[in-house]
């Protein structure tokens, strides 16, 4: 059962992470790595999943509810939109690899809703961006880079 709850954690952590909520994921991915006690893949693989599922929401309230923006209980200011919009029309698609990024990524995200990003697009970028930055992490953590 303790195992389940250390996947759980990991996937809200990582959901959350992800959402313009402020949260941090690879501190507790980093002390699950160093217990060695579940394995690597899974690890990686509950981590990106919960990520990306974090992204997809923010997609969708990009897609969505947009025109809501001017709104005080907006999750994201004008500015900050206006300068992730800016990003993603200056680097295109590709900029959505930089979705793993503090403080930029989730604002792309939700650019790329606001921007109407093809869905399939989207998550084949962010997934990549997701994974690559944890496996880094990982990589890092058990001193293989």
């Amino acid at each position: 059962m303790i195992d389940l709850a250390s996947y759980v954690g990991l996937f809200l952590a990582a959901f959350l992470a992800a959402t313009l909520v402020p949260a941090q994921s690879e501190a507790l991915l980093v002390g699950l790595v160093m217990t060695g006690r579940h394995p690597l893949a899974a690890l990686l693989i509950v981590a990106t999943l919960g990520n990306v599922a974090g992204s997809v929401v923010n997609w969708l309230l990009g897609r969505f509810i947009e025109r809501y923006s001017e709104k005080s209980w907006f999750p994201v200011s004008p500015k900050t939109l206006d300068k992730a919009s800016g990003w993603y029309r200056r680097f295109g698609l590709w900029s959505l690899l930089l979705s793993w990024m503090p403080v930029i990524g989730d604002p792309i995200t939700l650019a790329a809703g606001v921007l109407r990003v093809p869905f399939w697009r989207f998550l084949a970028l962010v997934t990549i961006a997701k994974f690559g930055r944890y496996a880094v992490l990982v990589a890092v953590t058990l001193g293989l880079m």
